[in-house]
C-alpha cells in the first residue's frame, strides 16, 4: 500500500519543486538518509535477536517519545 502513495506523492512533490530544498540542506539530507539505513539494518540485525514482546513496546515507546517531542516543538 505505501508504494503507490510513495509514487504519487514523489510525483507530486517533483512537479512543484519542493524537492529543492533537499539540495539547500545537502548535509542534512545525507545524514538523515544515513541514519536511516544504519536504522534499517540494525533493526533487521535486532530482530533475530529480541523477542517480539521486547521489541514492538521499545518500538512503540520510541514511537509515542518522538511525537511527543514533534507535538512541543516550536
Amino acid at each position: 500500500m505505501s508504494l503507490p502513495t510513495m509514487l504519487v506523492a514523489f510525483a507530486r512533490y517533483s512537479r512543484d519543486g519542493s524537492f529543492a530544498v533537499l539540495g539547500a540542506n545537502l548535509r542534512f539530507t545525507l545524514v538523515m538518509a544515513a541514519g536511516s539505513v544504519a536504522g534499517a539494518v540494525l533493526g533487521g540485525l535486532l530482530l533475530g535477536v529480541f523477542p517480539d514482546l521486547v521489541l514492538i513496546p521499545a518500538l512503540a515507546l520510541i514511537l509515542l517519545v518522538s511525537a511527543v517531542r514533534l507535538a512541543r516543538h516550536d
